[in-house]
């Protein structure tokens, strides 16, 4: 039995930049929890990502202040899965370094991002899913970042907006819930 069989616990849904917290993918992986048991929150990152005067990609490392400051109260109250979508699963990796979480799943995660660190994350059970036609983040990156930390990865023919495979996303989050219970 598992240390996490006492119940499920938290998790923290990270949209993607220029994305909203009623994103469709970020949407669906909080019914596919909910169906769990599992409680969610999905935060806006709005704001931070119009401050255009900062960088391309707005205020990512005020983003990324915001997610550890939700996710060092969250992993308190029990159990924390981080999960996020693109920029959202870039912030998501990173915070997994400061803060205890039980799993980690990325969809169409960004392995560079110009300045800033480049991915890393916890050693944690991680799931990614990714396009084989992404084109921000060749499939390749991914899937070297993936073999070294021995992820579970799944890659479909979609682009880096993985909006043909929402439900298989959903599904390979539900996966790595369910996985954390056995």
């Amino acid at each position: 039995m598992s240390r996490f069989s006492a119940g499920p616990g938290h998790c923290i849904l990270s949209h993607g930049f220029e994305s909203g917290p009623d994103a469709t993918k970020v949407a669906a992986l909080a019914i596919a929890a909910e169906r769990l048991g599992w409680t969610h929150e999905r935060p806006d990152y709005t704001g931070f990502d119009a401050r255009r005067d900062l960088s391309e990609l707005g205020d990512v490392e005020a983003r990324q202040t915001h997610l550890l400051a939700l996710a060092t109260e969250a992993a308190q109250r029990g159990p924390l899965v981080l999960a996020g979508s693109s920029l959202g699963a870039y912030i998501s990796a990173r915070v997994s370094l400061e803060v205890p979480i039980v799993a980690l799943f990325l969809m169409a995660p960004p392995t560079t991002m110009g300045h800033l660190e480049n991915l890393d994350a916890a050693v944690v059970p991680t799931s990614i899913i990714h396009g084989w036609d992404d084109e921000l983040i060749p499939a390749q990156q991914v899937t070297d970042w993936a073999h070294a930390r021995r992820a579970r990865l799944l890659l479909v023919d979609d682009t880096h907006r993985l909006s043909e495979h929402v439900e298989a996303s959903a599904e390979a989050f539900s996966a790595l819930l369910r996985s954390l219970h056995s």
